[in-house]
C-alpha cells in the first residue's frame, strides 16, 4: 500500500496543470527589445480589427504620453523662463516611470516619454530658452518624414513593408501594380502627418509662441497618429497582391 500511494503521488505530480503565469499584461512587452511598440503599431495597421485606444498606448499610455507636455506648457504659463518648466516636466515623467516600477507594470511607454522628455529638456537648458524644449521634436519629426517620403521615391514604401512583413506577402505585393499604389498612398498618409506637424510648429517656434506650440504639439502628437493610422488601416485592410500563377501540370503520354 505505501509503495502505491508513492506511486499515485508520482503520478498527481506529474500531471499538475502547469502554474499560471504571474506576469501581468505587457509585461512580454517590456522584456521585448526596443522595436516592441513599432511591432504593435504593425500589428494594428495589418490587422483584421483597428483599436484606436490601442493605437494610442490605452488610455494610461496616453495620459503618460500627454502629461509631461501639459505640465511644460502650464508651468511656462504660470512662471515663464525655461527652468521651472523643463524641471517640473522631467519630475513628470520620472514619477510615471517610478509608479510603473512600484507597480511592477511595463515601462516602456514612460521610458519612450523619458528619452523625447530628456532631449528636449538638455536641448532648452544648454539654449537657455524655453522653446528649445520643443527643437528635438521638429527635427525627429523632420527625419521621418523624409524617411517615408525616400521610402516612396524608390518604391518600397514603408506601410508595404510592414503590412507585407506582418501578413506574410514578403515583397509579392510590388509586383501587384493596385497593390502598390494602395501602398503608396498609405505611406503618404502618415508622411503627411509629420510634414503638417512641421508645417504648424516650426512657424509657432520661430514666432516663440511657446504656449500654443506646446498645445499644438500635444494634439498633433498621439491622436492624430492613432487616427492616421486607422486611416491606413482603413485604406490597406482589403489589399492582397494577386496570388502567383501556378504552373501548369507536366503533359501526361
Amino acid at each position: 500500500m505505501g509503495q502505491r500511494r508513492d506511486d499515485e503521488g508520482r503520478t498527481e505530480s506529474l500531471e499538475k496543470e502547469p502554474e499560471t503565469d504571474a506576469r501581468q499584461p505587457g509585461d512580454e512587452e517590456a522584456a521585448a527589445p526596443v522595436p516592441a511598440q513599432a511591432s504593435r503599431m504593425g500589428q494594428l495597421v495589418a490587422g483584421e480589427e483597428f483599436s484606436l485606444a490601442e493605437a494610442m498606448g490605452g488610455w494610461r499610455g496616453f495620459l503618460e504620453a500627454a502629461a509631461p507636455g501639459v505640465v511644460f506648457v502650464v508651468a511656462y504659463l504660470g512662471w515663464g523662463g525655461f527652468r521651472i518648466p523643463v524641471i517640473a516636466s522631467v519630475a513628470t515623467v520620472l514619477v510615471m516611470v517610478v509608479v510603473r516600477l512600484v507597480q511592477r507594470s511595463s515601462i516602456q511607454q514612460a521610458l519612450s516619454g523619458v528619452l523625447g522628455v530628456a532631449l528636449g529638456a538638455i536641448w532648452a537648458w544648454r539654449s537657455g530658452d524655453a522653446g528649445g524644449y520643443f527643437v528635438p521634436g521638429l527635427w525627429i519629426n523632420a527625419a521621418y518624414a523624409a524617411g517615408t517620403l525616400i521610402s516612396m521615391a524608390v518604391r518600397w514604401p514603408l506601410v508595404g513593408i510592414v503590412v507585407g512583413l506582418f501578413k506574410g506577402w514578403g515583397t509579392s505585393w510590388r509586383d501587384d501594380p493596385r497593390t502598390m499604389r494602395t501602398m503608396q498612398w498609405g505611406t503618404g498618409i502618415v508622411a503627411a502627418v509629420f510634414l503638417l506637424r512641421l508645417a504648424v510648429q516650426v512657424p509657432l517656434y520661430v514666432a516663440d509662441a511657446i504656449a500654443a506650440l506646446g498645445t499644438a504639439k500635444l494634439a498633433m502628437g498621439v491622436p492624430l497618429f492613432a487616427l492616421s493610422l486607422w486611416a491606413v488601416w482603413l485604406l490597406v485592410r482589403s489589399a492582397a497582391p494577386d496570388p502567383a500563377p501556378q504552373d501548369p501540370p507536366p503533359p501526361t503520354r
